[in-house]
């Protein structure tokens, strides 16, 4: 299974070499991955799962007569299996409803109520002005949207294109810093927040500043790199044929609910307990209902009316895919106890929950973060009281709480730390394939500084937590 799963994760990271879709490859090595752990490893089940499954077998006496290797197949196919679907489901439904939100507020021209005020001629200026946005944005939005629309509009405005590769690769140090201070920025911190290891505020409050930091040194550093003004008028973006449909005020009217629909979710979880996913689907029904009713009393043709039914086709349904495709092989190594092992081994080995995270966000430069921090969930469970009063190194297991080290400082590495390569996120993918930069001369130019932002602001996350 092991085995398995690193070819699995070879071929994810490979993606655009070998020419087949990250999505296929991981639903094929999940779907694998639970019959293996079905046909060949159940047994291990009372031993990693022993209460869970006394229980289940108390249940169910029918099963009382089995030999115990139909007992834990039982046990895999009708109780766990389904338990960890439930939870995933809740990360894509989330998923699902936030993409369909942001792609609803993008086709309506929302996002150009902001860029379109963007008028300095300052090259510099103009750098640190996209960058801030950039940084914010994708603190509410998700950092792959932040991206596409910055680009888009930097291409208005830079007619140099290896002038904007620099504009283009401080968004990508920008969106992935912003997303990893936010409980909704960045698609880890959505899994780990989902999860109950991390929650809004404090999430917020420990990761503002390192993140900040981490966008702060490779900002300074790039502004070095440009010079002059922009010669010639910039030319604002239009928003395509939706400006005959609907007016400003109906088009900032659906901005404003958008984005208020996404920073509503975390005050919903904490007012209500319910999952995030409730939230979102609440503040996306909301907006349905709000653009069927401007629709319903506007007499343009229905071909150009950007309905919810025709947006949900435009969200990405790959990435779904791929999600549910990784979050099924890590259970079913979780289901197995390797990732307990692993885990058990870093905290012999290494035991400092600062280097592990450091290491994650240093590989999530070059695989995918999302796998990463799956493996990492899988390995570590939440601690809670009695667990740490059982354990023989308390102190240490204190870092695996709600909002514990470990989790807080695996959102910023994994999420600031694929800035390094321009592969290492979905950020740098995207604008890599829309500005054509080649990864070598991300990794000559860009590299060094987005590490130093890294290091930095890692440096700055353990100095507070250190001394404050």
């Amino acid at each position: 299974m092991v085995v398995l799963f690193i070819v699995g994760y070879a071929f994810i990271a490979l993606e655009h070499k070998v020419g087949i879709d990250k999505a296929a490859i991981a639903l094929l090595t999940g779907g694998v991955l639970w019959v293996l752990y079905t046909l060949l490893s159940p047994l291990s089940v009372p031993e990693i799962f022993p209460m869970h499954f006394h229980e289940y077998i108390l249940e169910n006496p029918n099963l009382a007569h089995l030999p115990l290797i139909e007992q834990c197949r039982s046990y895999i196919v009708n109780y766990q299996i389904i338990e960890n679907l439930g939870e995933i489901s809740g990360t894509l439904f989330f998923l699902i409803g936030a993409m369909t939100i942001v792609e609803l507020v993008d086709v309506h021209g929302g996002f150009y109520i902001i860029t379109n005020r963007i008028t300095t001629k300052n090259k510099k200026t103009l750098l640190v002005v996209i960058a801030f946005i950039t940084f914010f944005m994708s603190a509410i939005l998700d950092n792959l949207t932040t991206s596409i629309v910055m680009v888009m509009m930097l291409r208005k405005i830079i007619p140099n294109y290896k002038e904007r590769w620099i504009f283009g690769s401080m968004i990508i140090i920008a969106a992935n810093s912003g997303g990893a201070f936010s409980p909704i920025g960045d698609v880890t911190t959505i899994m780990l927040w989902i999860k109950g290891k991390i929650s809004s505020w404090p999430t917020i409050s420990a990761l503002f500043i390192p993140s900040l930091i981490s966008m702060l040194v490779p900002l300074a550093l790039a502004s070095r790199m440009i010079k002059g003004k922009i010669t010639g008028s910039s030319k604002h973006l239009a928003a395509n044929h939706i400006a005959n449909i609907l007016s400003e005020k109906e088009r900032f009217i659906l901005f404003i609910m958008g984005v208020a629909a996404l920073v509503f979710v975390p005050v919903f979880k904490y007012l209500t307990h319910l999952p995030p996913f409730v939230g979102v689907l609440i503040g996306l029904s909301i907006l349905w209902i709000y653009t069927e009713l401007i629709y319903a009393k506007n007499k343009s043709n229905e071909d150009m009316k950007h309905r919810v039914t025709r947006v949900l086709k435009r969200i990405d349904t790959a990435t779904i895919l791929f999600f549910l495709g990784i979050l099924l092989a890590v259970n079913a190594l979780q289901g197995t106890g390797i990732l307990n092992s692993l885990g058990d081994f870093l905290n012999r080995e290494v035991h400092n929950v600062y280097l592990i995270n450091l290491i994650i966000g240093g590989l999530s430069a070059i695989v995918d973060n999302v796998p990463l921090v799956a493996v990492a969930m899988g390995m570590y469970p939440l601690a809670d009281a009695a667990s740490i009063a059982a354990s023989a190194d308390p102190l240490f297991l204190q870092n695996f709480v709600m909002d514990g080290n470990f989790w807080l400082f695996l959102a910023y590495c994994a999420g600031v730390g694929g800035s390094m390569l321009i592969i290492g996120s979905a950020a740098g993918v995207v604008v890599m394939g829309i500005e054509r930069i080649s990864f070598s001369w991300y990794l000559k130019n860009i590299t060094l500084i987005a590490m130093a932002g890294y290091l930095a602001g890692g440096a700055a996350y353990i100095l507070i937590d250190m001394f404050l």
